[in-house]
Parts: structure tokens; C-alpha cells; sequence
């Protein structure tokens, strides 16, 4: 079964930074857009970043304010594992949410969350104040 597991959450400090890692377990994702989604308590899960097959065209929402960057491995897919990045820098404590990766139904990212599927099971990410 294709499977996403995300790591690298964590706490952190205000104004620190964290890594996120999605692994994919399969490279049938390799052709399709991949995307970030967090969800805090109480508040509906909320696209973050997504990022085209190719590894380009790269989206945000407004909130990253140039803070988040995604990114994802392509130079050798044959070989290489199969992951997607956050890297988060300069966090506030707004960011703390459950962090979750998914795969998009197209080759194209976009901010629709009803245009992606397969998720993994979360990180948690805290930022204290």
C-alpha cells in the first residue's frame, strides 16, 4: 500500500526553525504535485505549500510570508528517495498545528484541498512564545 510518513516536528522556540520530511514509500507519486497542510485545535486542516512534479512551480499560502520553503527530491528518481520539504524558518507560535503531506490528483500544485489525496499521518509542530 503507497503510504506518506512525515517526520521532523517538533518544539521549538519562536523565531527558530524546523525541517519537515515526507517519505514516500513508493515512487507512483514521482509524477504527481505534493503539498503541506496543517491543522491546529479546533480550526479546519489549511493548505501551507505545494510544489509541481518536476520539483518547480512552487505555491504558498499567504501566511508563510517567505518564512517556508518546500522542496522535493528529483535529480535521480530512480534511486533516490522519494521525499518532500518544509523547511521552516523564523516560526511563530500561529504555526503550531499538526503537519501533514499529500499527494496531488495532477502533475500541478494548487491550494485546493479537495484536489489532493493519499495523506500521511501527521507531524506535530509547537512553537512556544
Amino acid at each position: 500500500q503507497d503510504q506518506l510518513v512525515e517526520s521532523g516536528g517538533g518544539l521549538v522556540q519562536a523565531g527558530g526553525s524546523l525541517r519537515l520530511s515526507c517519505a514516500a514509500s513508493t515512487h507512483t507519486f514521482d509524477n504527481y504535485a505534493m503539498g503541506w497542510f496543517r491543522q491546529a485545535p479546533g480550526k479546519e486542516r489549511e493548505f501551507v505549500a505545494g510544489i509541481s512534479w518536476h520539483g518547480g512551480g512552487a505555491i504558498y499560502a499567504d501566511f508563510v510570508q517567505g518564512r517556508f520553503t518546500i522542496s522535493r527530491d528529483t535529480a535521480d528518481r530512480d534511486n533516490a528517495d522519494n521525499t518532500l520539504y518544509l523547511q521552516m524558518n523564523s516560526l511563530k507560535p500561529e504555526d503550531t498545528a499538526i503537519y501533514y503531506c499529500s499527494v496531488h490528483k495532477t502533475h500541478w500544485a494548487t491550494r485546493d484541498i479537495g484536489e489532493y489525496h493519499y495523506w500521511g499521518q501527521g507531524t506535530q509542530v509547537t512553537v512556544s512564545s
